[in-house]
């Protein structure tokens, strides 16, 4: 039986619900106290969840706490985590790890002063969806991929959520920052790591109005660009362009298209868990289907409708596995696979390319990391409840 870590959450926002509803997935954590910097928010929260709620600062100096949740938002990232490594704790963070490449070392440097465990999401790739394309991509059936693409675009979270401005902000605001991580990530875990990136980008609207809540109809001015066009070049070789846009209302193009010497591959939606990898051989001349369903992350486990563009209304979202297999590594002395290098790199490719967009220039990522091992299905029964 796997020990159960006690977990302090910090950020009560509406992420915090879906890691919450972990605890009917996974055997290892518990969410036993919340914090918020506004007290209200989190006395709400522990309500709702049956749990104890305090201050940031008592939280990070609870001695029963093990594991610092860190949902904040992206410019508090950075000064929650130091503190909760600070204070003896593990931390695992929404991403993306800090909002800036200097911040990011830090953190990663003082876990490692510390002997502590750092961890970011997302954890969407180890759902099956890109486990099974890790699993064909090795397997040598469409070949060496060359190129290929990947797309995120839908018109921005102002029409659905109240407080829309932190998305459109000057240094934590645009695309890059909020979808980038999920699509970098997967590539990375399919592909290695990036060495080098070129691109632009636009801001194709000055001002946005909130659609939601008490501040509808509320215009605010957009202060970072909201669409970038990137081309990420990776050490194997291959060549990746890469869309990510808050200014596309709609569009049918799929997630990531990956184009090898042998075929070509349709991965699923990098955001979710599921779905299943697409396959198109010479050999076959047409697109074969490979399932997830029969995989413990795979399976469908969500209906519903769906606002954005591209998003299937039937998903896989078990959002907290990677809280889950990082207290699983603690208590087993390995390394997690949410870990800070990978964390960092993905960090480091996203700030290179919005330099290299503002620039004009083509500029070198300045990490690399070493790949998370397969996701396999007794290493994710070990979790399970």
């Amino acid at each position: 039986m796997n020990k159960i870590f006690k977990v302090g959450l910090i950020g009560c926002g509406h992420i915090s619900e879906t890691y919450f509803k972990g605890h009917d997935y996974f055997n290892n954590f518990k969410i036993i106290k919340c914090a918020d910097i506004n007290m209200e928010t989190a006395k709400k929260c522990a309500e709702e969840n049956n749990i104890e709620a305090c201050s940031v600062d008592e939280i990070l100096l609870d001695s029963e706490i093990e594991i610092i949740l860190n949902l904040t938002i992206p410019k508090a990232h950075y000064e929650i985590a130091k503190k909760s490594l600070e204070n003896g704790k593990h931390v695992y963070g929404e991403k993306p790890m800090a909002i800036n490449f200097e911040d990011g070392e830090r953190l990663l440097q003082l876990s490692t002063e510390k002997g502590l465990y750092i961890g970011n999401a997302p954890d969407t790739f180890l759902g099956g969806g890109i486990q099974k394309s890790i699993e064909l991509l090795k397997s040598g059936v469409v070949g060496d991929i060359k190129i290929g693409n990947a797309i995120f675009a839908y018109p921005g979270i102002q029409s659905y959520h109240p407080n829309p401005e932190p998305w459109f902000a000057e240094k934590e605001g645009g695309p890059v920052i909020d979808m980038g991580p999920y699509y970098l990530t997967a590539l990375v875990n399919l592909l290695g790591p990036a060495k080098k990136v070129h691109g632009v980008s636009t801001k194709v609207f000055n001002t946005r109005t909130i659609g939601i809540g008490p501040k509808i109809d509320t215009a605010f001015k957009v202060e970072c660009p909201t669409t970038y066009l990137i081309n990420l070049e990776f050490e194997s070789g291959a060549l990746i362009q890469i869309t990510l846009s808050f200014d596309v209302i709609a569009h049918q193009r799929n997630h990531i298209e990956l184009y090898g010497t042998k075929g070509s591959m349709i991965v699923p939606d990098p955001n979710m868990f599921g779905g299943s990898p697409l396959v198109c051989t010479a050999d076959s001349e047409e697109w074969i289907a490979h399932s997830t369903e029969d995989m413990p992350l795979g399976k469908t486990n969500i209906t519903s409708e769906s606002l954005r563009a591209n998003e299937s209304s039937t998903r896989a979202n078990y959002r907290g596995v990677g809280l889950s297999e990082m207290a699983y590594s603690i208590e087993h002395g390995k390394k997690n696979r949410c870990n800070g290098e990978l964390s960092l790199h993905i960090l480091d490719i996203i700030q290179t390319a919005m330099k290299a967009a503002n620039s004009g220039e083509s500029l070198d990522i300045k990490t690399s990391c070493e790949l998370p091992s397969f996701f396999n299905n007794e290493d994710i029964s070990a979790i399970l409840k």
